[in-house]
């Protein structure tokens, strides 16, 4: 298979059907090794060591207790983490229910069962392991050749927050789950432009964006940048943008109530506040001189670059050392985004292409908003951690993609195996020499 088929999906043949075969039984091998690592962590994990899975899990056990569907946020408190029993302590979560309904509603109940918790942790794994089969799935339907398809699936598996956060509860999960059939369904709605895609991908994007206000900007994003390209390529239909602006009120639906309850969509409670001047009080953060925009965002960055493998642990010399790699990473992935992005200009691209430029776009939007945000919870509280990587999850397939982009375009042999090489072995590499998460 040449450099180029990969991005163009070959007619339908029996090496085809035997290519899918393989790659399915690469792809259930990876996934099972992720599904362990996940369930492993959600039986050994401490409640109390990241993700802030006692103030989610304290959300799901109030939602129980009440038998609120939309509890007001002043109202929740925080579970003591030894015995599960409410504290008076204010939870701080501002984000909507039905994430933690779901959880309410199939899982047993937290309070007072310390124990409980590893069910809800598992339903967490599940939700992880479809956003992941999803996203695997377009390097099947995708037709890639075997080593291209470690290229692709291997970064995602090995992308250092995914196993721990898969076994906490935390909403990311299931803004992972519905961005990943988002965006497998947005492939195929590009490939064969059938309505069916168009509704699984806006499927996809109302559960992504019920479980946190960020999901709806990127797979919000992303579906409304695949839809430009077909509207402007005239391949869709009249019908499908009333499909489509339904769907996307019905995404923003939470979050219009939230606007309206509380005048913004990401309302800072009195929780959340409390919780911010604690914090920066503890540091000494709040009496320290607050920075300009432009150091707050060279400050931004590099927390973000920090926090690609996030630790409560210092961090030695071969911790940082070993930052390299998603720093060489997300280089190659910034070339294979500015090809993809020539490649529309020149009025060539393929699907992969597309959905690499759509994704970016609406990355760098949330990027963008997410550090304005940022900066004003500094300027207002002196506050300098918020740059979590975890929040693009939902844009997860945006990196592999990219480097397989630069990969097409690298015409050299030797070049070319150099890249695959490291695009396959860096993440291993990274999970093994990088920070642990405890």
């Amino acid at each position: 298979m040449s450099a180029l088929e990969y991005f163009y999906p070959p007619p339908h043949s029996q090496r085809n059907v035997l290519v899918a075969k393989t790659s399915w039984h690469i792809c259930a091998f990876v996934l099972s090794l992720f599904v362990l690592a996940a369930t492993l962590s959600a039986i050994r994990k401490d409640v109390t060591r990241g993700f802030d899975e006692v103030a989610h899990a304290s959300y799901v056990a109030h939602l129980q207790h009440s038998g609120e569907t939309w509890p007001a946020f002043a109202d929740m408190r925080i579970l003591d983490p030894s015995t599960f029993h409410f504290t008076g302590e204010a939870n701080y979560l501002d984000h909507p229910s039905p994430y933690y309904l779901l959880l309410a509603w199939i899982g047993p109940d937290l309070e007072d069962h310390p124990q409980a918790i590893i069910v809800h942790r598992l339903i967490n794994v599940a939700l992880a392991a479809i956003g992941l089969t999803a996203l695997m799935a377009i390097g099947i339907v995708a037709s890639l050749p075997r080593l291209t398809l470690y290229a692709y699936i291997v970064p995602l598996a090995c992308i250092p927050v995914l196993a721990p956060l898969a076994g906490a509860i935390n909403n990311d999960n299931a803004a992972f789950a519905g961005a990943g059939v988002t965006t497998l369904a947005a492939y195929q709605l590009l490939v064969t432009g059938r309505q069916g895609w168009l509704m699984a991908a806006l499927a996809g994007v109302i559960l992504a964006s019920w479980a946190k206000f960020t999901a709806l900007l990127l797979t919000g994003g992303l579906i409304a940048g695949v839809s430009l390209w077909l509207f402007w390529r005239g391949r869709l239909q009249p019908r499908s943008i009333a499909l489509i602006a339904i769907a996307m009120l019905a995404a923003a639906a939470p979050y219009i109530v939230l606007l309206a309850q509380y005048g913004s969509p990401t309302p800072q409670t009195a929780g959340q506040i409390a919780m911010i001047k604690a914090g920066a009080i503890a540091v000494g953060w709040d009496g320290a001189e607050r920075m300009t925009a432009l150091r707050f965002a060279a400050h931004f960055m590099s927390e973000f670059v920090l926090e690609w493998i996030p630790t409560l642990k210092p961090r030695n010399a071969l911790n940082y050392a070993a930052l390299a790699i998603p720093i060489v990473t997300v280089l190659c992935a910034f070339a294979g985004v500015f090809i993809s992005l020539r490649r529309i200009a020149q009025g060539e691209p393929a699907p992969l292409h597309v959905l690499i430029a759509t994704q970016a776009l609406g990355f760098a939007a949330t990027f963008l908003v997410h550090g304005i945000y940022s900066y004003q919870l500094h300027t207002q509280f002196g506050w300098l951690t918020s740059a979590y990587p975890r929040y693009y999850l939902p844009l997860a397939a945006l990196v592999p993609l990219a480097g397989l982009a630069l990969l097409e375009a690298v015409k050299q042999p030797s070049a070319r195996t150099i890249l695959l090489v490291f695009l396959i072995a860096g993440p291993v590499l990274l999970c093994i020499t990088g920070a642990p998460l405890g």
